[in-house]
């Protein structure tokens, strides 16, 4: 990792189109102003890492799930799910 020294208003450049410069330093943070061509992804780190955890967690499949997987690849059906409440299957006579 480099580590660097920069005062407001000094730059950074990185490879030939990206150029970081420090906006406004205070006691609790540095303002960053990143200057990068729309092809290059600029991301916090702390944003990325929620949203990968997110995605994540939504290809968790549950264990019901799993078994009715299961039961198609055997080539039996999976069970049929109960119907809402409200609809007109849980309502007798129509």
């Amino acid at each position: 990792m480099l580590v660097l020294s920069r005062r407001v208003g000094e730059r950074l450049v990185i490879g030939d189109d990206i150029v970081v410069t420090v906006i406004e330093v205070r006691s609790d943070g540095v303002r960053l102003g990143i200057d990068a061509p729309r092809s290059v992804a600029v991301h916090r780190a702390e944003v990325l890492e929620a949203v990968t955890a997110a995605n994540l967690a939504a290809t968790d499949a549950g264990d019901d799930a799993v078994e009715s997987l299961r039961g198609l690849v055997a080539g039996q059906p999976a069970p049929a799910a109960d119907p809402e409440p409200g609809t007109d299957e849980d309502r007798p006579g129509r």
